[in-house]
């Protein structure tokens, strides 16, 4: 099955830590941006069809020693709307049982005006050596979705 590339915005249209819903087809996808890399996954949430991509962005509380609590996953968590279940918008998996519940996730990648596909960087320089970002600050640069 051959794959449709969509633009969607411009990078600097889509800041970190915010979430753009886009229709395309007959699909409403939320585009994310953490932290400088995309993200995108279907604007549903599994359990009752709730608008997923309307809720709150942010993070979550992570294991710890009893009385401890440790704040993570900032930009990168999403609480659906109606029931609070919550979504790591990287991957489409749930918090509370990632192996058996996710929402739709989708290919996002950046371009340039003329098409040139921008491939994503890891930053050796940042706290999380793993994360994995775009060149924003290229002029004309796209947030791209595959579908």
């Amino acid at each position: 099955m051959t794959k449709t590339a969509h633009r969607i915005c411009k990078t600097d249209e889509l800041p970190p830590g915010k979430c753009r819903i886009v229709e395309i087809g007959n699909r409403s996808i939320g585009v994310y941006n953490v932290l400088g890399a995309y993200y995108a996954i279907k604007n549903q949430c599994p359990h009752q069809f709730a608008p997923l991509c309307q809720g709150k962005i942010g993070g979550t509380t992570l294991p710890g020693k009893v009385g401890e609590f440790n704040y993570g996953m900032d930009q990168q968590v999403v609480r659906c709307p109606w029931h609070g279940w919550e979504f790591d918008v990287t991957t489409g998996r749930s918090l509370f049982n990632p192996h058996r519940c996710r929402v739709k996730s989708y290919e996002v990648f950046c371009e340039t005006d003329d098409g040139e596909k921008i491939t994503r960087t890891i930053d050796s320089d940042e706290a999380d050596p793993a994360v994995e970002t775009y060149p924003v600050s290229v002029d004309g640069t796209w947030v791209v979705v595959e579908l």
